[in-house]
């Protein structure tokens, strides 16, 4: 039996985040959608994606008894329990959404399968914001997978800790001469990790390895920062997905910060508008800006955009992937791929420059380039040409 981690047609309502990964490699929490699933169920997962993403990630077409789950949602020991369990040519529903099945093909049609139904609560994402706006359900899991039976290193005695619930500090951190306030939620930080001294933590709040928390910042839960984040000034209800810097002063609420992202100093986004109506965001599957229910919404910005000093983001506001953002004035709320400028109008990030400059962010990282992400990057650059126009 084999288990895969699918989009369900759900991978076009994510971009910008998902142009370069399947859902299930999205960061929701401390962990990826795909790392909760295998911890939880203790296998190896594959995924059925775009099929433009077939040379970077491993699918599944080979295996003859596959077990299909919604990449969307959330994992629990219940849930993983009664989808492990499934028996052959079986349905796992929860009112209209389709939560696995097992098979020997991959389905789009159901009605043929024994349907079973799933009675217990379930946490989905369907829309980017979700990332941020259900992260508290996201963190509480990954925070018990990361901590159980296990016992934290102890903190410097420099630091106030405010509230009951409890600081994990990993092996390596270091944590000096700052505040810890965990009566809203527990506060993670992870291995090598240091929060520099004068930082407000307000929890819940999950900080991934090697990652970086500067002088004085003020930094209020729910939020989580992905491996070697690097980040500082005011920061409110955030999913920062790794690898990504905002080290600097400047606002940033209610976003989702995609990986290889650099926030230059002074960079602000509002997250609220000025008559407290609900944010309109772009939607790239109606290809419009549409009504969310959401009334605090900031930036959201994919995978290697940029942002210059003193940049000023509107509330609700699409950046794409590989972009760079500067100038005065606020720039315009949806920002196609490979974009460079600003208010003043924009040009376009060259292909053969864009792989540069990702190949070096990631190599100051020690990570590696590959063939595949230079492929990649020239099949985003193709599929964005049209909202250049």
């Amino acid at each position: 039996m084999t288990l895969i981690l699918s989009d369900f047609n759900f991978h076009s309502a994510f971009l910008p985040l998902t142009f370069n990964k399947p859902i299930a490699e999205l960061r929701f929490g401390m962990l990826t959608i795909r790392e909760k699933w295998e911890k939880i169920s203790g296998r190896q997962t594959f995924v059925w994606t775009e099929s433009y993403l077939s040379d970077k990630f491993e699918f599944a077409n080979e295996a003859k008894d596959k077990l299909v789950v919604n990449a969307t949602i959330l994992p629990n020991k219940s849930l993983v329990e009664q989808i492990l369990n499934l028996a052959d040519q079986t349905v796992l529903l929860q009112d209209d959404c389709i939560i696995a099945y097992r098979s020997k093909d991959f389905l789009t049609s159901f009605e043929e399968l024994t349907t079973v139904i799933y009675d217990e609560s379930l946490i989905q994402i369907s829309k980017p914001w979700h990332l941020f706006s259900k992260l508290r359900a996201a963190f509480d899991v990954d925070f018990e997978l990361l901590t159980a039976s296990r016992v934290s290193q102890k903190y410097h005695p420099s630091n106030i800790i405010i509230g009951n619930h409890p600081v994990f500090i990993e092996e390596g951190a270091q944590v000096y001469a700052s505040v810890l306030n965990t009566q809203q939620g527990p506060i993670y930080i992870g291995k090598n990790s240091q929060v520099m001294e004068g930082s407000l933590l307000r929890g819940p709040i999950g900080i991934a390895q090697d990652s970086t928390v500067k002088m004085g910042a003020k930094i209020y839960g729910p939020s989580c920062f992905g491996p070697q984040s690097k980040v500082g000034g005011e920061i409110k209800s955030v999913m920062f997905f790794g690898y990504s810097n905002k080290g600097h002063d400047g606002f940033l609420g209610d976003s989702v910060i995609g990986e290889w992202c650099n926030l230059g100093a002074d960079t602000n986004t509002s997250n609220l508008k000025n008559n407290y109506a609900r944010v309109k965001l772009w939607n790239y599957e109606s290809e419009r800006f549409d009504q969310t229910e959401e009334q605090f919404l900031g930036l959201i910005m994919g995978d290697h955009s940029k942002s210059a000093i003193n940049t000023m983001f509107n509330t609700g506001t699409v950046i794409g992937f590989s972009c760079n953002i500067y100038g005065s004035g606020f720039p315009r709320n949806f920002i196609p791929s490979f974009s460079w400028g600003g208010n003043l109008g924009y040009s376009d990030f060259k292909l053969k420059k864009a792989i540069e400059v990702a190949r070096i962010a990631m190599d100051r990282r020690g990570l590696e380039f590959s063939e595949e992400d230079e492929h990649l990057f020239e099949k985003i650059y193709n599929l964005e040409q049209k909202w250049k126009k």
